[in-house]
């Protein structure tokens, strides 16, 4: 629900804006083209530094019909309002009232990410955010945020936009959901009933009677043949609202319509895809459930954990999205291994999935915003975090304890034997009976008094006899043993659905480009064939599998810790010398090496292996090997001569020797390298820090220096009406003023000085000595001068040579400040008062038969 003010003024959107520096232009056109009575409380976020001197309310109320004031800590935002931050202090939206405080990043603060990502927490759909103008990429992850939970995130078209980089990073986190416009037109398109993120009145509305529903249903297989993924167990509301702001990006009317475009277009799809894929998660999200988790369930798993040979908890975050709710659970595990001594030596393994590739990358990394780390306390982000260029790195102990993997919890098979399950906000987008068999599947996977942890809107629902609440408010769950329920769940697993067998470094065969001929399935199965079809893998020249063709669980093995589908680190002991030498052999000679008599241990029993190594050519690839595994049938006891054994034993000695010197030497030079490699990285780092702080430094006082300029832009533009006004009225007046400085130059003068003093407009700066005049007057640089000194105006009535009269009055010249600073005469024709002064006298004088004086004789 959108907060109300006091008086009851609902505010349909809450629009966070950011502008950095060349925004205040746009930023005046975006609000005067904000209309009273339409709802809006926007909130303004600039980067303005602590001592910014000026008023941001001043500067935007004059563009604007909305009401402009100062941003408060505790204010509720009112419709047709809006509210400025004031330097040096971030704002975010809580409980329905703006918080206002110091920012929590210091100098790396992101102030517009900190205010957006908190809109898109507080108010989903009904969130809004604006980009404009600026440099750096605050910003971007806000909008990202809101674009996640269906809000609108508009942008300014870059190439409107004086600085360009804050519009763009924008408009690459949010994606296909973000709206481009000069920033005039973005209010319209924010007020438009179906603009880029929807009508949220219409987000529940069902498809409409006829041909969308099927619209409907097609759209979604087409995406799940396309993309591999299959949205049909989704919510239909779900699903239709996020395929309304692809139409609203198209312009399109009908679902008809964007099912033809999706037909012809693999690279909508892609982005359709995105666009449903739910990504809004935080760090320490819902503060309450993570307490209650703390206390109700990490200490008894921890020390179960501890009472098990093996001494390993290990949980899984389902819909882990950019992994900040994985770090969190991996926090709060290691803060309560810290206070139990019992439970230190408890090795914590958590998986994290997501279905979307791009958050699965992004967790990896592990490199955050200042804003991102907003809700953590300054010891948790000192402890687990590592600041590094423009944000902060997960800490190198806190990253190994979490394994990220792509993963679809519909398709792919799940992890089993874990402690904890966190699936928080996914099983509302999902139907009914997908709900209940998801639920099923976790009470497969957790062991006995395993924990589960959902959504503060989510429920067990029909799963409720699977599951018992230990915190009913903070929705914590315990696993309840119930005789029948162990059997594997019914999850269809396709065959394209299997973990691919590579590395993230090393890009599987068929994202290579595929050359003319027999396909490299078609290659294996031919020389397996030849082979009597034993278990056999292909590798390239690191050990990466590229295929595998059997049961090759005797002879390899997982590696324990991160995925690792290396044959030298999965070849089983017994394997491993024999396996690297006979690769090593085949790949320099060129042709099959065989080794017979392999001593390999496997469920207790040893059993005696025949590995055979052999190159593959293939064209379009570097060397291949197909290695071969044959299990041979136990032989009969037979005498050996001393002789013979002693030469094999002399053989093994040998070939161990070898290895010996050869991992010897190759640890040398790589300890060698090592140590270069490292002395470059620390002068790299430092000088990349050094870069790193002076850009920031530079980045913020160009940002200050921008707006800055634009305010003075505004004042001179004030000052130049001013001026012109003040010219006009003295113009008006018809008298003849001559402004001078304090060392008598001329200053200012209007038209009808001219008329006094011969002047022109060169003449401004030239010493009033130098200058002429029709006036009968030498005492004038005198009584200037007398003015100056005793700063007492003087008074005179002059004639001019051609005989006219004026009234010259020279005055002091004060400043704002109370400051003399010059003088300024003053010339008033009084020639027909004294002309009408002259004629009363003779009459007087004719009246009394006296002779007359002319006047001034």
């Amino acid at each position: 629900m959108p907060p109300a003010d006091a008086d009851g003024a609902v505010a349909r959107w809450i629009v966070g804006v950011g502008a950095s520096a060349g925004g205040q232009a746009p930023l005046a056109a975006f609000l005067g083209a904000c209309p009273r009575g339409a709802g809006l409380a926007c909130v303004v976020v600039q980067h303005l530094g602590a001592d910014h001197v000026g008023s941001p309310v001043a500067m935007l109320q004059p563009h604007t019909a909305l009401t402009v004031q100062e941003a408060g800590d505790g204010l509720r935002p009112r419709a047709d309002h809006v509210y400025v931050l004031r330097p040096g202090t971030e704002v975010r939206l809580e409980g329905g009232r703006l918080r206002v405080a110091p920012p929590q990043g210091g100098d790396r603060s992101h102030p517009i990410d900190v205010l957006l990502h908190s809109l898109a927490l507080e108010l989903g759909p009904a969130a809004a955010g604006v980009i404009l103008s600026g440099l750096g990429s605050d910003g971007a992850q806000g909008l990202r945020s809101i674009a996640a939970v269906g809000g609108r995130a508009l942008v300014q078209q870059p190439d409107t936009a004086a600085f360009d980089a804050m519009p763009r990073n924008a408009a690459a986190a949010a994606g296909p959901a973000s709206g481009l416009a000069p920033p005039e037109a973005l209010a319209r398109l924010l007020l438009q009933p179906s603009g880029p993120a929807g009508a949220p009145a219409a987000h529940d509305a069902p498809p409409a009677e006829g041909e969308p529903a099927d619209d409907l249903a097609a759209i979604v297989s087409h995406l799940a043949n396309v993309t591999g993924h299959d949205f049909a167990a989704y919510k239909t509301s779900s699903v239709q609202r996020r395929i309304e702001r692809r139409l609203a990006v198209h312009g399109l009317t009908s679902l008809s319509a964007y099912r033809r475009l999706l037909t012809d277009s693999a690279q909508e799809a892609a982005l359709l895809q995105k666009e449903l894929f739910i990504g809004v998660t935080a760090f320490f999200r819902d503060p309450a459930v993570w307490q209650a988790a703390a206390e109700a369930a990490l200490p008894a798993l921890l020390q179960r954990a501890a009472q098990r040979p093996q001494r390993r908890l290990r949980g899984w975050v389902v819909g882990c999205s950019t992994g900040e709710e994985a770090y969190t659970l991996a926090m709060l595990l290691v803060e309560q291994m810290e206070r139990d001594a019992l439970s230190r030596e408890v090795e914590v393994q958590i998986f994290a999935t997501d279905a979307n590739a791009d958050a699965v990358e992004f967790a990896r990394r592990g490199l955050y915003p200042d804003s991102a780390l907003a809700p953590l306390t300054p010891q948790r982000r000192a402890r687990f975090f590592v600041a590094e260029g423009g944000g902060w790195r997960v800490s190198k102990s806190l990253r190994e304890k979490v394994l990220f993997a792509r993963h679809d919890l519909i398709r792919d098979a799940p992890f089993s034997r874990l402690d904890l399950v966190s699936c928080r906000n996914l099983l509302i987008y999902l139907r009914a009976p997908m709900q209940e068999k998801v639920l099923r599947l976790f009470h497969y996977v957790l062991q006995p008094e395993g924990r589960l942890v959902l959504g503060h809107s989510e429920t067990v629902g029909r799963a409720e006899g699977l599951f018992e609440p230990l915190d009913p408010k903070s929705r914590i769950y315990r696993r309840i043993d119930v005789p029948g329920t162990r059997a594997s769940p019914s999850f269809p697993i396709p065959a394209d659905a299997r973990p691919s067998l590579r590395t993230p470094e090393s890009p599987a065969v068929s994202e290579r480009e595929t050359p003319a001929g027999p396909s490299l399935q078609t290659l294996a199965e031919r020389l397996i064939l030849d082979e009597v079809a034993p278990p056999a893998v292909i590798v390239d020249a690191t050990g990466d599998i590229l295929y595998v063709s059997g049961r090759t669980g005797s002879f390899l093995e997982p590696a324990a810790g991160r995925a690792n589908w290396n044959v030298h680190a999965m070849a089983r002991e017994g394997l491993r010398v024999a396996l690297s030498a006979s690769m090593r052999q085949a790949l320099d000679e060129g042709k099959p090496v065989l080794r017979r008599g392999l001593k390999v241990e496997f469920h207790g029993a040893e059993m005696e292996v025949e590995l055979t190594v052999r190159p593959l050519q293939w064209a379009g690839h570097g060397p291949l090997q197909l290695v071969i595994f044959r299990e041979l049938p136990p032989a009969p006891k037979r005498r050996r001569h001393r002789a013979a054994r002693d030469e094999e034993l002399q053989r093994a000695v040998e070939e161990a020797q070898a290895l010996r010197e050869e991992m010897r030497s190759s640890q040398e030079e790589l300890q060698s390298t090592n140590e270069e490699l490292q002395s470059t990285n620390e002068e790299l780092q430092s000088t990349n820090e050094e870069l790193t702080t002076s850009k920031e430094e530079m980045q913020a006082m160009n940002e200050e220096l921008q707006t800055v300029n634009s305010e003075l832009m505004s004042k001179i533009e004030d000052l130049a009406q001013a001026q012109s006004d003040l010219r006009n009225l003295l113009n008006s007046t018809q008298i003849a003023t001559l402004f001078l400085d304090a060392a008598m130059n001329v200053r200012r003068f209007t038209e009808q000085a001219k008329k006094v003093i011969n002047l022109r407009e060169g003449d401004v700066g030239r010493p009033l000595t130098d200058l002429t005049t029709t006036l009968e007057y030498p005492e004038l640089i005198d009584d200037v001068t007398n003015v100056l000194r005793t700063l007492e105006f003087c008074e005179r009535s002059i004639r001019t040579l051609d005989g006219r009269w004026y009234s010259v009055r020279v005055m002091p010249y004060r400043t704002a400040e109370n400051v003399i600073d010059g003088s300024v005469l003053t010339f008033v024709d009084i020639t027909p008062v004294k002309t009408l002064e002259a004629q009363l006298y003779g009459a007087a004088q004719a009246a009394r038969g006296a002779p007359t004086d002319p006047v001034g004789t």
